[in-house]
């Protein structure tokens, strides 16, 4: 359980999760006829939706007593496409353009060999938690309109939609693929202060609405919620903010199985990291959704990632 110095939720935003958790439903891909997602992989070992901000702890696991670098590599390519092309372009994808539109987002993702402080990878990892647990539809694909290929693109990490047509939820993200926990939380605060400014917001829905695939589901319902004549106010009682932070952990360096010693030792860290955050003076009017991912280690996990992502640009 967590600590009892959490804070409880509103029924407003209590109302909201329940909304989100029905949408994460009916946003099932197979029922909505928005393409099929890979098989989940991450274990999403803590979950809580009624504190303030909610709360994920996801997990790798093992294998034979070896964290699962290279499977978790392995399936965080299988998102590729989808987080890297447009809508339209993975509904379109057949027998003969697969491996062409496979190579194409590959290549969109970064083709440079100083990969060692890139952030790409941070926002699948965001990607991935939303589709997986929340059952969300991705908007726009950032990485895609990239004018260079190992550009940096400035904005929200992820823009999401969750929910049912009448009760729709904007989720736009924002990612920290790092080594430390105290520096993850600080970076991500400072940019949530930043992105939830006015002028911010209006000059990034702008961007966004002329970027949204006429491919997408309820893409008109989302055009009027970011359009200039809708008040913000009312966006923010339809919007969440999840963040994503990994982190080299303790208790991944010091077990070799996902026993019993492990889920503990696993859930008193996330907690632990979660109050140290929610200790910060973050951003109160709108609502967040933290992921943690706890890695063992970031080097190996990155390594890994490039590996295979070479592979990939080479199809």
């Amino acid at each position: 359980m967590l600590a009892k110095t959490l804070i409880p939720t509103s029924p407003e935003k209590l109302s909201r999760s329940a909304a989100v958790k029905k949408g994460a439903r009916q946003n099932n891909p197979k029922q909505n006829n928005y393409h099929s997602t890979p098989e989940s992989f991450l274990e999403v070992r803590v979950h809580h939706m009624n504190t303030v901000p909610s709360l994920s702890g996801l997990c790798v696991g093992y294998e034979r007593g070896v964290w699962r670098v290279e499977q978790f590599a392995t399936h965080v390519m299988e998102w590729l496409p989808e987080f890297a092309l447009k809508t339209s372009e993975c509904q379109a994808m057949g027998f003969g353009n697969a491996v062409q539109l496979i190579r194409r987002a590959a290549k969109n993702v970064y083709d440079t060999a100083k990969f060692q402080n890139r952030g790409e990878f941070g926002e699948l990892f965001l990607h991935i938690a939303i589709r997986q647990i929340f059952g969300s539809i991705p908007a726009i694909s950032k990485i895609y309109y990239k004018t260079a290929n190992n550009e940096t693109v400035k904005g929200f990490d992820a823009v999401h939609v969750v929910g049912p047509p009448n009760d729709l939820e904007l989720w736009l993200g924002e990612a920290k693929f790092y080594d430390n926990f105290d520096r993850a939380a600080r970076d991500v605060v400072a940019e949530l202060v930043k992105h939830t400014d006015t002028d911010y917001l209006r000059n990034e829905f702008s961007l966004i609405i002329n970027k949204i695939d006429e491919a997408l589901p309820h893409a008109k319902i989302l055009r009027k919620l970011l359009s200039p004549n809708t008040s913000l106010d009312e966006v923010f009682k339809r919007a969440c903010i999840p963040l994503m932070l990994t982190y080299d952990s303790q208790c991944l360096a010091t077990h070799i199985t996902c026993d019993d010693a492990y889920m503990t030792a696993f859930t008193s860290e996330i907690n632990t990291n979660y109050q140290k955050f929610v200790k910060k003076s973050f951003p109160k009017k709108v609502r967040i959704h933290l992921f943690l991912l706890p890695l063992h280690t970031k080097h190996r996990l990155i390594e890994a990632l490039d590996k295979q992502l070479k592979i990939w640009q080479q199809l």
